[in-house]
């Protein structure tokens, strides 16, 4: 399939294009997103397949295993292809528990951003996002510190782009005061929508809104109404939760991660799934 065929279309962030499908790491690593995979080679599969299909970013975090995906994503892909756009994210670490306790002083920024440099073998990152909240939600106070530190490694030429995890719209427009945002990354999908105002927000403002865990916390066979616009479409759930998201607003970046290359391109011809009127209205309904 070639770059200009993948469903979806593309999208401009800033002086990237990218493809609304991209394709999201985190689960190359073991379980709970900690050690080596199960299986090395098809995790290094899956991320050549992701280029074979055109898609054309790759989202990923030191903190994942920890440095496992960024090891695979350099031995799968590097030296890398030249329109590839790795996106990456800082804030966080791993405790020996397995849990994400913050990690987001200046110092702890800017080792983390040099982390994820030499392990991805990069000379500077194409977007670096601050992780700020919890895994689920925002948490008030103030980034300013913590962007402006970014900030200084962007104009070091350390990093080309800076976005933003899990926060509300007054940390982008307190970031946006700082530095030029591109890219939010917060928690979205059909069942949950708190972030509505915030995906119109993003896109009047032309910042790409990128949902993570696009089905997390949220099994298709829990809503009736997604599974009878699923079957009338002759389609599964997992397709047509995908495809809501692409139509949900123009600046939406899908990043669904899978360890599976056949899942893989499950998730690329899914997303070219239109969704009529009807069931858009059906599927709205879920998150009322």
């Amino acid at each position: 399939m070639a770059l200009h065929d993948l469903p979806g279309g593309r999208y401009r962030a800033a002086d990237i294009e990218l493809t609304r499908v991209g394709y999201g790491a985190m689960q190359l690593a073991g379980p709970g997103v900690f050690g080596p995979p199960k299986d090395h080679d098809a995790a290094i599969a899956v991320l050549r397949e992701a280029i074979e299909l055109g898609i054309n970013h790759i989202d990923t975090a030191d903190f994942y295993g920890p440095h496992v995906t960024n090891e695979l994503i350099r031995e799968a892909l590097a030296p890398y292809p030249d329109d590839l756009h790795i996106v990456t994210k800082v804030g966080a670490r791993r405790d020996e528990q397995g849990g994400w306790p913050h990690a987001r002083t200046p110092a702890e920024l800017r080792e983390q951003v040099h982390d994820n440099l030499r392990r991805l073998g990069l000379d500077a990152l194409d977007v670096v996002n601050l992780r700020v909240g919890g895994l689920q939600a925002p948490e008030p106070g103030s980034i300013a510190q913590q962007f402006e530190a970014l900030a200084e490694l962007r104009q070091q030429g350390l990093i080309r782009h800076l976005g933003l995890s899990t926060v509300s719209a007054e940390q982008l427009a307190e970031a946006q005061t700082i530095a030029p945002v591109v890219c939010v990354q917060n928690l979205y999908n059909i069942a949950r929508r708190e972030d509505d105002a915030l995906v119109d927000l993003t896109a009047r403002q032309g910042i790409a809104y990128v949902p993570y865990f696009p089905l997390g916390g949220f099994s298709p066979l829990q809503s009736d109404a997604l599974e009878s616009v699923a079957k009338r479409l002759e389609a599964t759930p997992m397709t047509v939760a995908l495809a809501w998201l692409l139509q949900r607003a123009p600046n939406m970046l899908l990043i669904p991660g899978t360890s599976s290359p056949a899942h893989l391109r499950e998730n690329v011809a899914g997303a070219g799934l239109e969704l009529p009127a009807d069931a858009v209205a059906e599927l709205d309904a879920i998150g009322g």
